[in-house]
């Protein structure tokens, strides 16, 4: 069971802590009290939080307790990013629709119905001023300064507003209030919640264990998976979405989407892995994976048809025969008979700017009826029967 618990973990402070808590657990007949805190900045899950969700599953379906902190609080000051800036606090409007968005989601691996959801807003907005410069006295600023990006920041003498100092104490106090026993995160949240442990141990309370997962790296094959860097997998993308998001991922990034994606068995996994060494077409490995988590997210009949779907999409080289999307030309934002190619695609791809849809075009990432266009500002006249392919997933038909 523990060899379970510790697969693809990347970091459990202290060392033994997990076996330790497990039997405490045992001995005094109780569950043990899982957290996991998030600040609700952007409303979709995607493949990166499923790491650390997945691991969660194994200790609810073991029986004990998962609590998720919705940072309904924090989100509104705005937290470190990690990346020389504070991230933008929102507005209570927006961390209301994104933590709802949230907890939706999350029923997607977890069992909602056997998860406490709490708002830390309930015990930060009661402290009084008093209260928060005694909570922000058991912390030192040359304990905060270890954490790297302040230290870096520091440094490099980039600014760092105080709020930013004061949220992890915050997120460590969420540990106190909620008598943690084991904090969940990303290897990024480290820090975070190493904060929790110091707090409890302040207040005379026993220390919960940090379990930090491994970050997934988005479609890049870079920067971990993140909405804000559009390299995503999205836990509620369409079937064909996520299978043509999946086989565009570098080769070098296949392993560690078997590991941390798929849920495969680990003779499967490493079978994978052994067939890739010995000259397995990539292509052929990545198909079995984005099935797989296919039918994690959906089912097996939705990825059985993504596959084929791909298949006829992107590796039958004949244009005329491949899926487009009818749009009616009558829901196009146009007065006149004639519009550019650059506004076309805008219109028909309205998640990306202008900039970066005039990019793909003159990088011939545009075809109209099989023909690459690289001008932009070319006009074309709004009639039936345009077939027009965007990058290298989006295909549509005015009609």
């Amino acid at each position: 069971m523990i060899d379970t618990l510790q697969e693809n973990v990347s970091i459990i402070l202290p060392e033994n802590g997990l076996e330790e808590k497990l039997k405490q657990a045992k001995e005094e007949n109780r569950k043990l009290s899982i957290k996991l805190g998030f600040d609700p900045t952007a409303p979709d899950l995607h493949l990166g939080h499923a790491v650390v969700l997945k691991k969660l599953k194994q200790f609810q379906d073991l029986g004990h307790q998962i609590i998720i902190v919705v940072g309904s609080f924090t989100a509104r000051i705005g937290d470190p990013t990690g990346k020389n800036k504070a991230r933008k606090p929102l507005s209570v409007e927006d961390v209301q629709h994104n933590a709802q968005t949230y907890i939706n989601q999350l029923s997607k691996i977890i069992d909602v119905e056997k998860t406490k959801i709490v708002f830390n807003s309930d015990w930060l907005d009661a402290l009084n001023f008093s209260e928060v410069i005694q909570l922000l006295s058991k912390v030192t600023v040359a304990q905060l300064m270890h954490r790297n990006d302040f230290n870096k920041r520091f440094t490099e003498n980039t600014p760092i507003a105080m709020h930013e100092l004061v949220y992890p104490i915050l997120q460590g106090f969420d540990s106190v209030k909620i008598e943690c026993d084991i904090e969940m995160g990303g290897t990024d949240q480290l820090f975070n919640c190493t904060m929790g442990r110091q707090l409890q141990e302040v207040h005379q309370m026993p220390a919960q264990i940090v379990m930090c997962m491994p970050l997934l790296k988005g479609l890049d094959g870079k920067e971990k998976m993140s909405k804000s860097l559009n390299n995503i997998i999205g836990l509620t993308d369409e079937p064909n979405e996520m299978f043509g998001k999946t086989m565009s991922i570098p080769d070098a990034l296949i392993g560690e989407f078997i590991d941390l994606t798929t849920d495969f068995s680990i003779e499967q996994k490493n079978n994978l892995k052994v067939k890739m060494e010995n000259g397995e077409n990539p292509m052929n490995i990545k198909k079995l994976v984005a099935k797989n988590i296919i039918s994690q997210y959906h089912d097996d009949d939705a990825a059985e048809s993504a596959e084929l779907f791909f298949n006829n999409q992107f590796q039958n080289k004949n244009f005329d025969e491949k899926s487009f999307e009818p749009v009616s030309i009558h829901t196009l934002d146009h007065n006149q008979q004639r519009t550019t190619v650059l506004e076309l695609c805008y219109q028909l791809k309205n998640d990306l700017s202008k900039s970066a849809v005039r990019r793909l075009i003159e990088s011939g990432g545009v075809q109209i009826n099989s023909v690459k266009i690289l001008n932009p500002d070319q006009e074309i006249e709004l009639i039936k029967e345009i077939k027009i392919k965007i990058g290298r997933r989006n295909f549509f038909e005015l009609i």
